[in-house]
């Protein structure tokens, strides 16, 4: 397996020729990754789809209320941010049900599943009745659709980094595996924007009774294209090969848990930062806006909008550079500045200046991007192809489910009970404090090819990540 790989991209002179492998016509061409890669941030894009309709600011007041009855405790908004944070408890259980599984029967079977229940999941909330209708069921179904989202999650960003990390040339790898989270950006935006346009299309009345329901409905006909897409695409190169040379794991989950908990603890230590800022930036970050710092929904909506889409055109670029200079040097970077810039830029936010609050927030967009830019290719190189998708999807979602699941509701009732509203701020100095370590400790993975990462005697990257010769 070793061999093909280097065969895909050309055997390196420097490692006397053992790139000899396949004939290259048998590797998949540039197209057929083009393929894989849509089709993996597909996923990926209709999971933050549904967060950009459940988390936008108009959205999280008609949640709480629909589905709650009016004296229940706490505010609409915060009911709605724990129902979020629900979702996340199941989702290290799907991690560990669905990571092995993808080890054992392929990557592509159990991405299938995945956005199945995912957009599923999505249409069911769509059709839920309220709590004036069935009274106190209607919270525990919408729980329990919100526990079956987590579930299928679980597996979904696992896999789908998993596919586009195998399917990618080594010196491409940081290029593509940036369209997962381009993924990510383009899925929050259109599910923000399409509750913006509807909230701005319909009155208050028809919006709170029945138009917001809409978008939720829209999650069906994006799933099927999705799984269209992922049906049209055969299995991982790095997957085929390994399964050719009976080299699977007999119990992925087994050998995860014995040989690689010190690297999944790695991977936790690192997701801690990038899910409180994604959580907080993606899901608070609007609500905040409007709740702590009285900015109408509109322009909430607008400027949240606006950081993605800036995000969105840089990330590409910044996975590209990666090939280049290697992950852990944007890793490092976006770690420092969380920890010396988060206060400033939350300090420019409260100014309740128009451009402060834009500028604060790009600066937490900005350092954002760089972690998202890179973590599709670096995540999945952490790990052997044997265990990759559960040692991956288990290390994520642990880190995910206690960290990123909580940042929202967590953040919201520490404001709300100290009054100060730099919460946000000291909250990511601290994670970024966590992750600096882990950071610093992974190896370097740009320039070394996917079916050696992971592995004891990976080679070393050549240069400094530098793109292979």
């Amino acid at each position: 397996m070793n061999d093909s790989t280097n065969a895909r991209q050309g055997a390196d002179p420097g490692r006397g020729g053992e790139g000899a492998g396949p004939p290259e016509d048998a590797e998949p061409g540039e197209g057929t990754v083009r393929k894989a890669v849509i089709a993996s941030a597909m996923g990926n894009c209709i999971e933050w789809f549904d967060f950009g309709v459940f988390s936008a600011g108009v959205m999280t007041s008609i949640i709480g209320t629909v589905f709650f009855p009016e004296d229940a405790g706490g505010s609409a908004t915060l009911r709605s941010f724990a129902l979020v944070a629900a979702a996340f408890l199941a989702r290290p259980f799907g991690g560990m049900f669905f990571g092995p599984m993808g080890d054992r029967l392929g990557r592509k079977r159990v991405l299938a599943a995945t956005i199945i229940l995912m957009s599923g999941s999505t249409f069911v909330i769509g059709v839920l009745p309220g709590y004036a209708t069935i009274g106190i069921a209607a919270p525990l179904l919408l729980l329990g659709v919100r526990l079956v989202q987590g579930f299928s999650t679980g597996g979904e960003y696992g896999g789908a980094a998993t596919m586009i990390a195998e399917y990618a040339p080594t010196n491409r790898r940081g290029f593509y595996g940036a369209f997962l989270e381009f993924g990510t950006l383009g899925g929050y935006i259109m599910g923000a924007g399409l509750v913006l346009l509807i909230d701005l299309s319909l009155s208050e009345s028809a919006m709170h009774g029945w138009g917001w329901r809409i978008p939720f409905l829209i999650a069906l006909p994006l799933g099927a294209v999705g799984l269209y897409v992922r049906t049209r695409i055969e299995d991982t190169p790095a997957f085929q090969h390994m399964e050719a040379e009976g080299r699977k794991a007999r119990s992925p989950l087994k050998e995860t848990v014995e040989h690689h908990w010190r690297t999944i603890l790695r991977l936790i230590g690192i997701v801690i930062l990038l899910n409180v800022a994604v959580y907080t930036l993606l899901t608070f970050m609007p609500s905040y806006l409007v709740d702590f710092l009285d900015m109408n929904d509109t322009s909430s909506q607008l400027t949240t909008i606006g950081v993605e889409a800036a995000m969105m055109v840089v990330i590409l670029p910044l996975g590209a550079l990666s090939d280049r200079i290697g992950r852990k040097p944007l890793l490092i970077a976006a770690a420092v500045g969380f920890l010396v810039l988060s206060w400033p830029a939350f300090a420019l936010m409260q100014t309740h200046d128009a451009v402060g609050v834009v500028v604060g927030y790009a600066i937490i967009g900005g350092l954002l991007v760089l972690m998202l830019a890179v973590i599709g290719a670096t995540f999945p190189a952490m790990f052997p192809t044997q265990v990759r998708y559960g040692a991956f999807a288990i290390g994520y979602n642990i880190s995910t489910s206690l960290f990123g699941g909580t940042a929202a509701v967590l953040v919201g009732s520490l404001i709300d009970a100290t009054g100060s509203n730099s919460v946000p701020a000291y909250y990511l100095m601290i994670v970024a404090l966590v992750a600096l370590l882990p950071i610093i400790r992974i190896p370097e993975t740009a320039g070394v090819p996917i079916d050696q990462a992971g592995d004891e005697k990976a080679p070393e990257p050549v240069g400094s990540g530098a793109r292979r010769s």
